[in-house]
């Protein structure tokens, strides 16, 4: 079947099964490596990228299912003010240690400073529930949310 999405904001035409997890269509198709398979049972967080804004785990969402989501992937969250700031809070932080699991972290602290720009340990916590880090960096990774939380409100 052939589809047309919005990904990183340029139009990428895929012939492909519909059911094929967009996940495979970013990595194999269209090439961008930036989004990870951690469980490819949406436990984990590592496939999280933005369709409109919201994260979604791309490692279960099929490529028909997107129809016209614009979505946006780790290679492209930094062109936004928000992003560029949770990537910087990230490194200023050295928030990562293995580093896997990052880009879906980011994703999801992005999302979750666009909805809440102020947010408590409660929101956090909510926001990134599901969103797993084998290297425990849990406290690096709330206070870079924190981090970027203060900077955008500068």
């Amino acid at each position: 079947m052939h589809y047309t999405i919005e990904i990183n904001g340029a139009q990428q035409s895929v012939d492909i099964d519909g059911e094929t997890p967009l996940l495979w269509v970013l990595r194999d198709v269209v090439d961008l490596k930036g989004t990870k398979f951690g469980c490819g049972a949406a436990q984990c967080g590592a496939c999280t990228v933005h369709m409109d804004g919201h994260p979604i785990r791309a490692c279960q969402t099929p490529i028909a299912s997107v129809g016209n989501g614009r979505i946006t992937t780790i290679e492209a969250v930094g062109e936004s003010r928000l992003g560029k700031l949770v990537q910087e809070a990230w490194i200023e932080l050295d928030v990562p240690q293995c580093g896997y699991c990052q880009a879906g972290q980011i994703m999801s602290a992005t999302a979750l400073l666009t909805r809440t720009p102020n947010p408590t340990d409660h929101d956090i916590n909510e926001a990134m529930n599901g969103n797993l880090c084998r290297c425990a960096t849990y406290t690096r990774i709330r206070a870079a949310i924190k981090h970027a939380a203060e900077a955008g409100r500068a």
